[in-house]
């Protein structure tokens, strides 16, 4: 009934994105590539295989640079690439991934990326509590970009996740869900039709009290 939204990575596409660059100039000196630009709207590459949306990047309460996305993208271990600069390589690792409240927390190498509150069309401020009936929230995703949707709300009321009338599509998951500059919730499946069934996703209140009930990597998470 419900279709995740993890996307199989394109091979050729990923080799193209791998292709090394190598200079020819003897003598010269080289500045260093300047990492990949993530937050709130991102692609990642999760273990060369699968597609997903960054949902927030910020610190935790000591002091590491943490990124959310959807638990189904992968479980712990798996190597955090950038989708927009593949030949960064590994920039991060998922460090958590909850299956049943479907989020991940990922650590990102100091150093690896240029964290940023704003992707296209959506800007990150702060974390606030779920969407109602009948507000309009916008999601920005690295398939389908800035779309925007009626709120249904709590359908079957879990008290963990919130309906939407959004378009969203495989490589979606994890996309920020925003009310203005607050950060509501995160894209996780969607029902049915891809871009034309609801949209379902965990509230983001419901993600940090259980990042700040287990501690740890994540805990205290405040966005860029």
């Amino acid at each position: 009934m419900f279709s995740k939204l993890a996307k199989v990575a394109n091979a050729a596409f990923a080799v193209a994105l791998g292709a090394a660059l190598l200079g020819t100039g003897a003598g010269a000196a080289q500045a260093a590539p300047a990492p990949p630009v993530l937050g709130g709207g991102s692609g990642i590459i999760i273990d060369n295989q699968f597609e997903c949306t960054v949902t927030t990047v910020g610190y935790d309460n000591a002091g590491r640079l943490v990124g959310l996305t959807a638990g189904h993208c992968g479980d712990a271990g798996a190597q955090v690439y950038a989708e927009s600069d593949r030949d960064a390589g590994v920039i991060g690792r998922f460090v958590y991934s909850n299956h049943d409240l479907d989020y991940a927390v990922i650590q990102f190498t100091p150093g690896s990326i240029v964290p940023v509150n704003r992707i296209g069309g959506v800007t990150i401020t702060n974390i606030g509590a779920p969407a109602q009936f009948p507000q309009i929230v916008c999601k920005e995703g690295r398939t389908t970009g800035n779309t925007c949707g009626l709120v249904w709300g709590d359908v079957f009321d879990s008290k963990i996740e919130t309906w939407t009338q959004m378009c969203v599509v495989e490589g979606d998951s994890g996309a920020p869900v925003v009310v203005g500059s607050t950060l509501v919730g995160m894209v996780n499946a969607y029902l049915a039709v891809a871009c034309f069934g609801p949209e379902v996703g965990t509230n983001m209140n419901v993600i940090m009290d259980d990042i700040n009930a287990r501690g740890g990597v994540g805990a205290g998470f405040r966005p860029i």
